[in-house]
């Protein structure tokens, strides 16, 4: 249901912090010519937390819009609080998406029975669920055994989109469920080794920037060529890590800018990246090739 690559689209931002449809409809233009599989709308990199509502539909509806049905489409519902979540949730379902991504609840860390009621009630709504594992935002690590149960019990959850950096547990989780939902890479430095694991596709970031370069990786990959995957990935390694120099999305935004694409301008509590991280991530810009580039 989910294979391929997905961008996590930024929401571009004019100066004043207001939402820049102009951007963004440039930058869905760029990612669907790219060949990428489908876009996530309202994730975290999309900077969901800081807008309200009626941002989140306005937005909805110009990239929906934009989209036509040219790629699939995953909206972002999740939050700490399954009330709120379900409410997200509902919204969501009003544009269709092809999927709701919800993120396993962050700071409540909630105990299996929670975490299992949860995505249950989610379920209810009827929408394929990709569910995102974070740990390390959200304080919260699955073990397998619990996402065991919770793939048995709620059929609802199509993926899992997985950005743990416990090679061991991903490992464990991979051959244990890769072959029955679409295990989804959600660390864009390690894409090369989540495929040799068995992930069906990426949730990236940095293809926000790099979708080109992704979208060949993946494809490389599937034709057996792993060599030119790795050369691919080599070639873009540098410019991947460079995009998380600092707190996500704030070096996507910066590098979008320098491709004059909006603005660097982030909602707080994110703020500008510094001078001195700039000055690198331009180095490493200079020196990365114009195709892996949108």
């Amino acid at each position: 249901m989910f294979k391929g690559v997905y961008t996590a689209l930024v929401t571009p931002f004019t100066k004043e912090a207001k939402i820049d449809f102009h951007s963004l409809e440039i930058l869905i233009e760029k990612q669907i010519s790219a060949g990428v599989d489908g876009l996530v709308l309202l994730g975290t990199t999309a900077e969901a937390a800081t807008l309200d509502e009626a941002e989140k539909d306005e937005l909805l509806c110009a990239a929906i819009k934009q989209i036509n049905k040219r790629v699939k489409v995953i909206i972002g519902t999740g939050s700490n609080c399954t009330a709120s979540t379900l409410k997200n949730s509902q919204a969501a379902l009003r544009h269709s998406p092809d999927g709701i991504l919800v993120v396993t609840p962050y700071y409540n860390k909630p105990n299996p029975s929670g975490l299992l009621e949860h995505y249950r009630q989610v379920a209810q709504l009827g929408c394929p669920i990709v569910l995102y594992h974070i740990p390390g935002r959200t304080g919260l690590k699955l073990p397998v055994p619990v996402l065991t149960k919770l793939l048995q019990e709620v059929p609802q959850i199509k993926a899992v989109k997985e950005s743990d950096y416990d090679m061991c547990g991903v490992t464990d989780t991979a051959v244990q469920h890769a072959q029955n939902i679409n295990y989804l890479c959600g660390n864009d430095d390690l894409f090369l080794q989540y495929l040799s694991i068995r992930s069906s596709g990426i949730i990236s970031a940095a293809a926000n920037v790099l979708a080109p370069a992704f979208v060949r990786i993946y494809q490389h990959w599937q034709k057996g060529q792993t060599a030119q995957a790795f050369e691919l990935f080599t070639q873009a390694y540098p410019l991947i890590k460079a995009c998380y120099t600092e707190t996500n999305p704030t070096c996507v935004k910066y590098l979008l800018s320098r491709l004059a694409i909006g603005t660097e301008t982030v909602r707080l509590p994110l703020g500008e990246v510094s001078k001195e991280n700039k000055t690198k991530v331009d180095a490493v810009l200079a020196q990365t090739k114009k195709s892996l580039l949108i």
